[in-house]
């Protein structure tokens, strides 16, 4: 089946293409027995009754190819016939016309749909003039065929949830009467299929409006066709199957599931790009396919077995496509997972970098204190004249202290000196020594503009 088959039909369900010629309906309640049959020339129908009736149809060729719609096969006995096949050839060639046919059909519904409560079984006709279409999908006026089938939609009825309304005819505000509702269809089907703008009357476009409840005893005894399984049923099958072969190891399983939907995930996206997005076929999972894909992933090889026997057992000839299996939150979740963990990984190295550097500038530091020590501590000549410019910014003015007194320490470590000298460095090189009145004495020249303090004082010179 294809997409834009489904859609061809579909876009003919409205009022300016619509030849839908009969329709017919059977309502059953829940007891399974019949409260009404009708048949209705479609055309004829008020207009409100008309789009009711042409929305129901148009639900059974909704949803997705896979999921919602399936393509089921008569299977053929010893003599290469399926009864139920021609049962349906029999009713779409007698244009919904024949009683009896129709009543065959409805029972078979009624006996076989596994439904509690109230029920409506709808049947349509119609014959498209199919138009034929050149390779750039150019009409061309001119009939390919005429495709001729029945289409059939099973709706739950149910009452209508208890309300108010106003009464106008009394003007007053009372409970409202509950009414039997038609819902959307649940199940449906259209025979022959409609595959490659032309009829097969070996299958049948199947529709089931929840993936996961897919009712097949109508598939095998209403239909008389093999039962499939929608992607979705797959894809959790697929997810029990190896959660159950690794037994009690959740975590383990869970990581095999992630790698496995990995691989798969590159497998499909690598056929696309070797054969076309739109011309490739889908990729079968056969059991040499599926044993590959375990292999690749790493998965131990007595769990590799169990999941290989598991999977023959679930699926048996219905083998799922590879996008079936597909998990798209698994993967997400995958990615999402990855991303943390490489953040993680960048935050431990960047502490780590941090951590480095910390210790780097302890050790520095460690190395300078005892020149610092050294410079606060030990003052002598040769300190004077080779003093730092950040410690003379430190004190810009010239200082003449006592040893004594301006550093115990000092003096103990210096006990010969007498008088310690801190200056400028453009000062040194104006320092003289001359005696005067007989006494040996240092000349240090001062500008009108420069300061001096002596043991802390100001203004001693």
């Amino acid at each position: 089946m294809r997409k834009k088959d489904i859609l061809e039909l579909k876009k003919r369900f409205k009022k300016d293409y619509c030849t839908f010629t009969k329709m017919c309906g059977c309502y059953v309640n829940g007891e399974k027995h019949i409260i009404l049959k009708f048949r209705e020339t479609f055309l004829n129908l008020d207009e409100d009754e008309y789009f009711k009736y042409l929305e129901i149809a148009k639900k059974v060729l909704s949803g997705t190819i896979g999921n919602n719609i399936l393509e089921l096969n008569f299977p053929l006995n010893e003599e290469l016939v399926n009864e139920k096949q021609i049962s349906f050839m029999q009713l779409k060639n007698s244009q919904l016309k024949d009683d009896e046919l129709l009543d065959n059909f409805y029972e078979s519904i009624i006996n076989s749909y596994d439904y509690t409560g109230n029920f409506l079984i709808l049947l349509f006709h119609d014959a498209y003039d199919v138009i034929t279409k050149t390779s750039d999908n150019a009409k061309i006026d001119e009939s390919e065929e005429v495709y001729e089938y029945i289409l059939c939609a099973i709706c739950p009825v149910s009452l209508s949830d208890p309300g108010l309304r106003y009464f106008e005819e009394e003007n007053k505000i009372k409970a409202r009467i509950r009414d039997w509702v038609v819902e959307a269809p649940t199940n449906g089907f259209v025979f022959p299929a409609f595959i490659n703008r032309s009829s097969d009357v070996n299958s049948i476009m199947y529709y089931t409006k929840n993936p996961k409840d897919t009712h097949p005893e109508l598939m095998k005894n209403a239909l008389g066709c093999y039962s499939k399984q929608t992607a979705a049923v797959q894809k959790e099958n697929f997810q029990l199957i190896v959660k159950d072969s690794f037994g009690t190891d959740e975590k383990k399983a869970k990581k095999a599931f992630m790698e496995i939907q990995e691989n798969l995930s590159s497998m499909i996206e690598e056929h696309k790009s070797m054969y076309g997005d739109t011309d490739s076929e889908p990729i079968t999972l056969t059991n040499k396919e599926i044993q590959n894909l375990l292999i690749e992933s790493d998965v131990p090889e007595e769990i590799t077995s169990k999941i290989e026997k598991y999977y023959t057992e679930s699926f048996g000839n219905d083998l799922p496509l590879a996008e079936s299996l597909i998990d798209a939150k698994v993967l997400k979740a995958n990615e999402q997972r990855r991303k943390e963990a490489h953040l993680e990984k960048q935050v431990e190295i960047l502490q780590s970098k941090l951590e480095q550097a910390k210790q780097e500038a302890a050790a520095d530091k460690e190395a300078s204190e005892p020149l610092e020590d050294m410079d606060d501590n030990v003052m002598s000549d040769e300190a004077l004249e080779t003093a730092s410019e950040a410690d003379l910014e430190e004190n810009p003015e010239v200082n003449l202290e006592e040893a004594q007194d301006t550093n115990p320490e000092d003096s103990e470590a210096s006990p010969n000196y007498d008088v310690i000298l801190q200056v400028k460095p453009e000062k040194i090189p104006h320092i003289k020594s001359q005696i005067i009145d007989g006494q040996k004495c240092i000349v240090i020249p001062i500008n009108e503009d420069e300061q001096a303090k002596v043991n802390g004082l100001d203004d001693l010179i």
